[in-house]
């Protein structure tokens, strides 16, 4: 399978391309122009052929340690992984000067080059620009529209060369298998056998990977700590708030477990989020807690657990993911203890739904202690796909119930007739008794505390859900 690599100068519409082939809305498009500003990776579908895709921030001329400049490293970084380079421009603008010096240093990278013109939905008012583009020196240019999905029948055809070629001598006919069968009837002919693999039907399957969601406020250092986590430039850092804008994911393995780790763009509060982009930003963040399944939330270890980052800890819970902390800067803080002192009581305080979350004081930027957060990364994910058996449950809740017995409704007992894991993925299970609306919340969180302690359920959420047996008389 190749990868192609969508380049151009910004806001040509390489993301709008981009979420067209993967079929789905990875990447944030807007109007404003150097909305990405990190590569990302994704599987396109065309037709009947599958191949990966690139989409890289717009191709700037600075060479600086600007943000412009950091966006250009990251693109030359994507088209040294690319085998084949889509080469947008934009229809409406015509053929610029700097589409021209860019065509010039893609020249130079001895690479298969498509050029394609965007935003030509009229093929008419688009035919200027269509006869400008063969000065470029990349051949017949392509007419696109991503936002209305014309023109990507010739892309299909322009990438051709580069599908993979089914190997026909392979397919073997029925006589053929049966004549080989006879040859070989009973293993008499061994030679050779020595080089023959055979399956290990007890072979481990392959793993899927954990997913890893990094959030955090603006400028706590979370590209830094997937920089660090990876030992790869991956992404774009520096100084300034703000930087990722769109959640890029990254596969990556640890110990022999895959991982796919999502950094993500800085959530502020809502009332300070006011431009377009940024509460695009903060929605994909959102949706990345969402799929994710164990959240890294980063904090800032001069200001921990503000009221923001509770903000963003009790929406981690409350959508059921796994939350473990990291505490960043920890090389230039001073006072330490008071510091964990301060953070272990406001998880006691202001998170008492989820006791002993871990957490791992780190430096993203010297890249220490980063083993411990993912020890504790892999603990927490063991937690948080623990499975009760029911006759345990029931043995459990028979003593918990005779210890302290459910509140009484109109002098009659409410009775816990059965419990059971329902799901893990978190932890969730389903309690029948003879009236759910009779169950105070105080016995509700006295069962499930007494959950996590006699069943180490400790970190994780965990979800009781109170039903009632359906009555055939009423």
């Amino acid at each position: 399978m190749f990868t192609l690599a969508i380049i151009g100068r910004p806001n040509v519409g390489k993301s709008s391309i981009f979420n067209r082939l993967a079929r789905k809305k990875l990447a944030i498009v807007d109007d404003t122009p150097g909305v990405t500003r990190d590569w990302r990776q994704a599987e396109a579908t065309l037709f009947d052929q599958e191949f990966s895709i690139l989409d890289t921030a717009g191709l700037e001329e600075k060479f600086d340690q600007s943000i412009e400049g950091r966006m250009r490293k990251q693109t030359e970084q994507a088209l040294s992984k690319a085998d084949v380079i889509l080469f947008v421009i934009d229809g409406r603008s015509g053929v610029t000067p700097l589409d021209q010096q860019f065509a010039q240093y893609l020249r130079r990278l001895k690479k298969p080059i498509i050029l394609g013109v965007n935003k030509a939905e009229n093929e008419k008012a688009v035919q200027n620009t269509k006869a400008e583009a063969y000065g470029l020196g990349f051949g017949e240019p392509i007419l696109l529209s991503a936002a209305h999905g014309n023109g990507f029948e010739d892309l299909y055809h322009a990438l051709d060369p580069f599908y993979p070629i089914e190997d026909e001598d392979e397919d073997f006919s029925q006589d053929d298998d049966r004549q080989r069968d006879d040859n070989h009837d009973g293993l008499d002919d061994i030679e050779g056998m020595e080089d023959f693999e055979f399956q290990d039907d007890n072979a481990p399957a392959l793993q899927k990977p954990i997913k890893i969601a990094i959030v955090g406020r603006p400028n706590v250092g979370k590209s830094t700590l997937l920089n660090a986590i990876i030992e790869d430039e991956r992404v774009m850092t520096g100084p300034e708030a703000g930087i990722t804008r769109d959640s890029i994911a990254v596969d990556w393995d640890y110990n022999g477990q895959a991982f796919r780790l999502v950094d993500t763009a800085g959530m502020r509060r809502r009332s300070k989020v006011v431009n377009a982009i940024e509460k695009m930003s903060v929605e994909d963040s959102l949706r990345a807690i969402r799929l994710a399944q164990v959240v890294v939330l980063v904090l800032d270890g001069n200001a921990v657990f503000d009221k923001q980052d509770l903000q963003i800890a009790r929406h981690i819970i409350d959508e059921g993911r796994a939350l473990v902390i990291a505490i960043n800067k920890w090389d230039i803080i001073k006072n330490k203890h008071d510091v964990l002192d301060h953070m272990k009581y406001k998880l006691e305080t202001s998170l008492g739904q989820v006791r002993d979350v871990r957490f791992a004081p780190i430096s993203a930027l010297k890249g220490k202690n980063i083993e411990r957060l993912m020890d504790n990364i892999q603990m927490t994910y063991a937690l948080w796909n623990v499975r009760v058996s029911t006759g345990k449950l029931n043995r459990w809740l028979g003593g918990m119930e005779s210890r302290n017995p459910a509140p009484l409704i109109d002098g009659r007992p409410n009775r816990l007739k059965y419990m059971a894991q329902i799901k893990n993925r978190p932890p969730t299970f389903a309690l029948w008794v003879s009236s759910p609306k009779g169950l105070p919340s105080a016995y509700r969180r006295y069962l499930i505390n007494g959950l996590r302690r006699d069943f180490d359920i400790p970190a994780v959420p965990i979800r009781l859900l109170v039903r009632t047996s359906k009555n055939p008389y009423s």
